[in-house]
């Protein structure tokens, strides 16, 4: 009896506190499923206002496209029209110079004939002199006088004739006078056409260099956004600057696992960006090596040159595996002669281990 009032007093006591534990549980999943429905709608929110973002952002991108479309043509007739103009002043300035050269050839005609005329005139002086003489002598010089009528009247048609040629010569020299002042006019306004044209095409040209430099800019900030706040990575006026050790191991050009990461992130970010550049943007991302003062003496790396060289190029071989066209790349190693900082510490030695990018134009 004693046995079955305790297993009674046993029973009554679980129970309530069974009951209260799943109370519990039950409000604790109520209170779970409340949470994930919250968060589920504030989640959704915010994903259709990035996706109107975007959709914004591919309009922008559209209208960009076009603009520079049209830029493109505008530049091509530019050039096309300043070709154009080139060859008229070149075969304007032929013309020139072979009227220059035939005025010369005239000048020189014009002062033999007035020497011919000179000497005829000073024939026609001794004839009319020898005339006088032989008037005084008439009845004896008969003969001789009309002789000397006769050299007289060819003297004067030669003279008559003469200066018909001279003034023929003056009318044509005149002529090429106003044929060359022509052309001297012509060829001032066909050269201010040039200058203007030129002025165009130098306006052109620094419209696609800000183009480049947005897209410099628009590479640098992705790469910043993507890659974090660092301390071994860092933005110097148009370069993006990453510490050696970031890529390699030292006195070794073979990148490592971490940099390799860190490069293939940097190579994603190249790809979406080339797909905007307009093709005629001659752009290219330049690789520099720099290592520090402290020389290297080995079978693989004779000097500070071979290693920084080397590393560059090995970010370049990397870039091209992951889909960079080769003819947008360059690498250069620049040793130990370009520091960024000229202290002896070895944070001064660390800061001037480094691989630069460099986004630019060839």
């Amino acid at each position: 009896m004693f046995a079955t009032d305790r297993r009674s007093r046993n029973a009554v006591n679980i129970w309530p506190g069974f009951v209260d534990i799943l109370a519990t549980l039950l409000l604790m999943f109520v209170f779970v499923l409340t949470i994930f429905m919250v968060s589920q709608h504030y989640l959704s929110a915010a994903l259709t206002g990035r996706t109107s973002a975007l959709q914004q952002l591919e309009r922008d991108i559209q209208a960009l496209a076009d603009m520079l479309a049209l830029e493109r043509t505008q530049v091509a007739s530019l050039e096309s029209e300043l070709e154009r103009m080139r060859l008229e002043l070149q075969a304007t300035l032929g013309e020139r110079d072979s009227l220059r050269q035939q005025q010369d050839v005239a000048q020189e005609t014009v002062t033999a004939l007035a020497e011919e005329l000179q000497q005829l005139q000073q024939r026609l002086t001794a004839a009319s002199e020898r005339e006088a003489e032989l008037v005084d002598d008439q009845a004896q010089q008969a003969e001789l006088l009309a002789r000397a009528q006769e050299r007289a009247g060819l003297a004067e048609d030669d003279v008559a004739r003469l200066n018909r040629q001279l003034q023929a010569l003056r009318e044509q020299l005149q002529q090429l006078h106003a044929a060359l002042e022509l052309a001297d006019r012509t060829a001032l306004e066909q050269q201010r056409q040039i200058e203007d044209l030129g002025h165009q095409l130098n306006v052109a040209l620094a419209s696609k260099v800000q183009e480049l430099q947005r897209y410099r800019s628009e590479f640098f900030g992705r790469l910043r956004a993507l890659l974090g706040e660092r301390t071994d990575i860092r933005i110097v006026g148009d370069r993006f600057v990453f510490q050696s050790e970031l890529f390699f191991e030292s006195a070794s050009a073979q990148i490592g696992v971490e940099g390799q990461r860190q490069l293939a992130q940097v190579a994603t970010t190249l790809r979406q960006l080339a797909a905007q550049i307009p093709a005629d943007i001659d752009w290219v991302l330049q690789v520099e090596g720099h290592t520090d003062i402290r020389s290297i003496n080995t079978d693989e790396f004779p000097s500070n040159w071979e290693l920084s060289s080397a590393r560059a190029n090995s970010i370049v071989h990397f870039l091209i595996k992951q889909g960079i066209p080769p003819q947008r790349l360059a690498a250069a190693g620049f040793a130990e002669f370009q520091p960024v900082d000229t202290a002896r510490t070895e944070e001064a030695f660390r800061r001037n281990r480094r691989i630069e990018l460099k986004f630019t134009s060839r």
